[in-house]
């Protein structure tokens, strides 16, 4: 099999774009040398790897499976490069894609930390939906993902291809604006209807409130007045007296230091989650197995934030 490594760089770079002009684009080439230079990639490897059929383009199955090897060799070859050229002095940054809350209150205290153990750690940080971080880390697209563990196996990762770390253990609490004598203004003790503010339907920590409240009678007292997926957004509304929401408690320290926020319920409604950071295993980028071997030999306590 005779393979080119413009070829790789190519689909890499269709994988990415969905879109053979696009890709030519970044490649400097026009389309159909583009085209023409993937069709010859196939024909190396032997089977299809792109279905030209959809707009934009996407991948067949062996195209997926392919591109991790793909993405794999154009790394290495190219820290290999950068070695040789003396070009890798620092370490490389690692991609880590994570939940909007777990970037925005968790993740600086958590990498500080980690820091301390492993020493200087350039990163670049990307905050989106679980799904999207998911599909993002199956795809081979970033080194790291940081979400909350899922009880329930809904996000369907195997543990030995996508290996992951503990390193958090949190709760969600139900909190509430304060009245003037310390007392939530919304209380779920209340017999009334008390106004809601909910995660959307697709949200990870809404199912986890949903799995909560599944056999609550009070549930039927909950009136859902505004929905949104990220924690902090539920933040800001309770923060207006507008109703009571569930929200990570690192992202509230704070207010409920300060006594801005309190507890809108006992512990009872509290919410218990587990922080993991996940990695694919097919991917062998080395800043990142490095990292992973260090992480493995520090102690399991260091590592929870």
């Amino acid at each position: 099999m005779n393979l080119e490594t413009k070829w790789l760089e190519d689909f890499v770079a269709l994988a990415n774009t969905r879109s053979f002009s696009v890709s030519a684009r970044q490649r400097h080439v026009t389309q159909p040398a583009f085209s023409r230079r993937i069709r010859a990639l196939e024909q190396a490897v032997g089977v299809t790897l792109v279905d030209r059929s959809t707009t934009p383009v996407n991948l067949t199955s062996e195209g997926q499976l392919f591109l991790l090897t793909a993405r794999n060799l154009v790394e290495q070859l190219n820290e290999s490069l950068g070695h040789l050229r003396g070009l890798s002095m620092a370490r490389e940054a690692l991609d880590i894609v994570a939940a909007h809350s777990l970037a925005l209150s968790f993740f600086p205290q958590w990498i500080s930390r980690l820091q301390e153990g492993v020493g200087e750690l350039p990163t670049r940080l990307l905050a989106m939906n679980v799904g999207e971080a998911i599909h993002i880390l199956r795809e081979g697209n970033c080194d790291l993902m940081l979400a909350y563990h899922d009880p329930y196996a809904t996000m369907q990762l195997d543990p030995e291809v996508f290996p992951s770390f503990s390193i958090g253990q949190v709760k969600m609490l139900p909190v509430s604006i304060a009245n003037p004598d310390g007392s939530p203004r919304f209380s779920l003790d209340s017999e009334s209807p008390v106004p809601y503010l909910a995660y959307t339907q697709g949200a990870f920590l809404g199912r986890s409130v949903r799995m909560l409240l599944k056999n609550e009678p009070m549930r039927m007292n909950l009136r859902t007045i505004y929905e949104t997926a990220m924690a902090e957004g539920l933040k800001g509304m309770v923060l207006q007296g507008v109703g009571l929401a569930w929200i990570p408690d690192f992202c509230i320290r704070e207010e409920l230091n300060n006594g801005t926020l309190v507890r809108a319920g006992s512990k009872k409604w509290d919410v218990p989650l587990e922080i993991r950071l996940y990695r694919c295993s097919l991917v062998h980028k080395p800043g990142a197995e490095r990292l992973w071997k260090q992480m493995m030999e520090l102690p399991r306590d260091f590592l929870q934030a």
